[in-house]
């Protein structure tokens, strides 16, 4: 039975977000899985990663039309949800790249 691809990511923030915290003590990300668009009958889960410090927000989508992809994009917490995502492989995700977004989009 192949990985839940959330839990897949829930583990990949977790570890980047451990690092980000031992890397950079002004850094701490807030990450939290959203199930609004699910509870909306939108095929989807949502992950935020908040920075109250410099107000910014990074969100990633698993879309359930599109397995193995996951849609990204760098808002504010002000703005939440922008209209232009980029996409990646899920595969191509890893820690090393959470933890690269969070240190120079956060930083």
């Amino acid at each position: 039975m192949p990985e839940d691809p959330l839990k897949t990511l829930s583990d990949l923030a977790s570890d980047a977000h451990t690092r980000i915290q031992a890397t950079h003590q002004h850094i701490n990300p807030v990450v939290e899985v959203r199930r609004g668009m699910r509870d909306a009958g939108i095929p989807a889960d949502v992950m935020t990663i908040d920075c109250l410090q410099t107000r910014r927000r990074i969100n990633i989508i698993l879309h359930d039309e599109q397995p193995g992809v996951i849609l990204y994009q760098f808002v504010t917490i002000e703005d939440e949800v922008g209209n232009d995502f980029q996409q990646m492989a899920l595969g191509d995700m890893s820690e090393s790249k959470l933890f690269d977004w969070m240190q120079e989009y956060f930083a």
